[in-house]
């Protein structure tokens, strides 16, 4: 029995994606980035190399408060807060 390409290639991301346990979920940032929050504003964020330093005007998250998918817990909450340059919550 031949199976057309498109079912095939759905099947081949559909095994890969069980094999390396990835889920559906949006990731916020790529393998090999962490996500920073913006100074200033509830909804500012971006992702940044591990090895590079948050870029001016964001902050790293608080360990154990980073957002991973989109619309997590820590996703939803950031949404929610602005912080200073120090990472200090300043309104709500």
């Amino acid at each position: 029995m031949r199976y057309p390409l498109y079912v095939l290639t759905g099947a081949g991301i559909a095994a890969a994606l069980l094999a390396t346990g990835c889920t559906i979920r949006d990731q916020i940032c790529s393998d090999g980035e962490y996500t920073v929050k913006a100074v200033g504003n509830k909804t500012g964020a971006t992702c940044v190399s591990n090895n590079e330093r948050p870029p001016t005007g964001y902050v790293r998250y608080p360990k154990g408060k980073v957002p991973q998918h989109v619309g997590d817990k820590w996703d939803k909450y950031w949404a929610t807060v602005v912080v200073d340059k120090d990472g200090h919550i300043v309104t709500s």
